[in-house]
């Protein structure tokens, strides 16, 4: 199968005259397109690796487009998510067999539109910047919170389940120790073993409040990042939050969380100077502060655990990085022997700092939320 062929079984407005490598993701590979008539596309093969059954991810994502778009019409709003563009027999996605790969991977395969006059960050430039993701997500939170999130099917089950995640961590750790080839990386994070042992306890609260009932099962994004956000180019504002494959039903507190880890961090996820390590409470302030306005109908236990939110999300990817680290660098990418024990480092003494400054970070909430 070649180009044409591939992307002739899409409805574009006209026949592909490029279609080019694009971007830096790590899950799925992406190309951009573009048309006869200058049309833009985003071309991609989805990884089923990281998704085991695309079909249901597609599903996801179609349904949300559809009752987003329908919702913006109603209300003569912008719809802040791009849809799927469907085949000719009204799918989102085709599936390319190995038989007829021809000059491209075989998998699944999807076409969105490239959204014109954007930009995407991968650090915040200003204040403002990170603002607007908050915006975003909150938006994104709220916009849906009448879809059914029952009806949408986990991508990746259990992804921010962190009992779940402990239950992993305490498997590898036994199956470590057992393995002469694995001791030695035991003995080198004694410390670090302890210090997420010590926490497991508390790092399962949101899990059960979400259990109980108390809080909230939601629709939510799962990947909060900043590049997972594509501002206007020319006044900086929130035009589309991207990247839905991991919309899944979920808490509100861990797309926040997620945001606070990695944008109010004052180093990078993998820094190893951990003197460096902090939540820097003036961009905590600035991210709460948008996300409160924008997300509407947050009950007033979630407002009050949004901090416990940030510290939990961040604990939890240590323990990962912990876990992987403990099974000799399975999952994570590394670029270099001890990079998920750096990672892990990172991401404690920053969950550390958030326990310190935990009692700071509930009034600034407090201020801005009114309670």
């Amino acid at each position: 199968m070649n180009t044409d062929e591939l992307l002739g079984k899409f409805m574009l407005d006209s026949s592909p005259v490029s279609c080019e490598p694009y971007g830096n993701g790590h899950i799925n590979s992406t190309f951009l397109v573009q048309t006869e008539k200058g049309t833009r596309y985003i071309l991609q093969r989805l990884s089923e690796e990281a998704f085991k059954d695309v079909p249901a991810l597609m599903e996801n994502i179609s349904g949300i487009a559809q009752f987003l778009d329908a919702k913006a019409k109603a209300e003569g709003s912008p719809c802040h998510v791009l849809p799927p563009v469907k085949t000719a027999d009204g799918m989102t996605y085709i599936q390319v067999a190995a038989e007829d790969a021809g000059d491209f991977e075989p998998g699944y395969y999807r076409v969105t539109p490239f959204a014109e006059n954007s930009i995407c960050l991968e650090k915040p430039e200003s204040d403002e910047d990170f603002y607007q993701c908050a915006i975003a997500f909150g938006t994104f939170i709220s916009e849906l919170a009448d879809y059914p999130a029952e009806t949408l099917h986990e991508t990746i089950p259990n992804f921010h389940n962190t009992p779940d995640r402990y239950r992993i961590f305490h498997e590898t750790l036994e199956r470590a120790k057992a393995d002469p080839q694995l001791a030695e990386r035991v003995e080198a994070a004694e410390n670090e073993i302890e210090f997420v042992l010590e926490r497991e306890e508390s790092a399962g609260l949101l899990q059960k409040l979400r259990d109980s009932g108390e809080l909230p099962t939601r629709v939510t994004h799962n990947d909060t990042k900043l590049n997972n956000v594509l501002l206007d180019k020319d006044t900086r504002t929130l035009l589309y939050v991207i990247d839905l494959d991991t919309v899944m039903p979920g808490l509100s507190l861990y797309d926040y969380g997620d945001c606070i880890r990695f944008g109010a961090a004052t180093a990078a996820e993998d820094e190893t100077d951990l003197s460096k390590v902090h939540c820097d409470l003036h961009l905590f302030e600035v991210f709460t502060r948008g996300f409160l306005e924008s997300c509407e109908g947050l009950t007033d236990l979630e407002i009050k655990l949004l901090p416990d939110g940030a510290r939990t999300i961040t604990l939890e990817l240590g323990v990962r990085f912990l876990t992987d680290w403990l099974d000799g660098d399975k999952y994570f990418a590394i670029k270099y022997p001890e990079h998920n024990l750096d990672r892990c480092r990172s991401q404690l003494a920053l969950a550390l700092d958030m326990e310190i400054k935990r009692e700071e970070m509930k009034e600034i909430v407090n201020e801005l939320s009114g309670n």
